[in-house]
């Protein structure tokens, strides 16, 4: 939806124009969706809209200004369409244009032969791709992904002009980033479907899937905008749905049941509530969370543990260099702070 508003902007007057997409283009727009107002909501926590100036930092890949991504007015549909590839001349420039699925399946890559320049849309930027969208997004091709990259690393490119992120220069360097990049998305990929194939659960695959030394180190593959267990949820889940083969998840005891028994096998709820001050002390963040909201599924001092849980997560927060889940544990602190506010009046 973020980058279908502005083509207004670009033809002044002049309305014979070409606007070029791939076939089915539109339909990658989750325009209408039945989840709208959850997935809006979950927007506004990975890019941190809502965060006050004092914390907004970035997005990973973006500056972390903009108020909205919505389509604006601006946008014009495309009336020339292609399926593989097109080639065109515009102003004496000869123009290729191929289909390249990746984070979505109507992405496109763009190679002007003369200039040696490949522009790669949203499929490459520097950092490691984000392969799911915390936000909430339909499934990314990963394995098609990985080969849209490969393609690109087969065209002597010598300047790669990201859609986010700044343009690599010199042909030695962006072949190896094409080829490093689509290296890790493809070993992500083929980690996760053996580890499957294994009869692994979803989160035995998560704590199996790791990129190789070789690639951890690569500047163009620090988390900060993807992350590979994101990525391995996706692959998983697309693959087998929401069951990951283990009885016990069959029929799982609700939330509240769940707590129930967690709180009473702890020793009570006083015991609890000490072991989730503990967490916090010991910095032991994560296990802390997950404490919390079993406390708050039997409503034991409330305001207390969500403030508990507040200071979790902006603690989290300041571990984190993955820009969406830093925006997304701020975000959520503020509204459980403004949520306490309210209740207090």
């Amino acid at each position: 939806m973020d980058h279908t508003g502005g083509t207004s902007a670009f033809i002044g007057n002049n309305k014979d124009v070409k606007i070029i997409a791939r076939e089915g283009f539109k339909d990658e727009l989750q325009e209408h969706s039945p989840v709208e107002p959850i997935l809006k909501q979950r927007n506004i926590r990975q890019f941190g809209r809502d965060l006050p100036a004092k914390d907004i930092i970035n997005r990973g890949v973006a500056p972390g200004i903009t108020p909205t991504d919505r389509a604006g007015k601006g946008y014009i549909a495309p009336n020339l369409t292609f399926q593989d590839s097109i080639t065109l001349n515009l102003a004496g420039i000869d123009i290729e244009l191929h289909a390249a699925d990746g984070e979505t399946n109507d992405e496109l890559f763009v190679w002007i032969p003369n200039l040696k320049t490949l522009f790669a849309g949203d499929n490459y930027y520097k950092s490691f791709p984000n392969l799911y969208a915390i936000r909430g997004s339909q499934y990314r091709d990963v394995k098609s992904w990985g080969e849209s990259i490969q393609k690109m690393s087969t065209y002597p490119v010598e300047y790669l002009v990201p859609g986010h992120t700044r343009p690599v220069s010199g042909k030695t360097l962006v072949h190896s980033n094409l080829k490093n990049y689509s290296t890790a998305i493809l070993s992500v990929y083929q980690q996760t479907i053996d580890a499957m194939n294994k009869g692994y659960t979803l989160q035995q695959t998560v704590d199996s899937v790791r990129l190789a030394d070789s690639l951890i180190e690569q500047p163009n593959l620090q988390e900060f905008y993807g992350s590979v267990p994101w990525g391995v949820r996706s692959i998983f889940l697309h693959y087998v749905g929401w069951f990951d083969g283990n009885p016990t998840n069959l029929y799982p005891l609700s939330s509240s049941q769940e707590a129930k028994h967690v709180v009473e096998l702890a020793g009570g709820e006083e015991k609890m509530f000490y072991k989730l001050s503990q967490a916090l002390e010991k910095s032991d963040y994560q296990w802390g969370l997950e404490l919390a909201d079993y406390l708050l599924q039997t409503d034991y001092k409330k305001v207390k543990v969500t403030k508990v849980k507040i200071a979790l997560l902006r603690a989290l927060a300041a571990q984190q260099i993955n820009a969406p889940a830093r925006n997304y544990y701020l975000s959520y602190s503020y509204e459980l702070e403004k949520s306490l506010e309210k209740s207090a009046l």
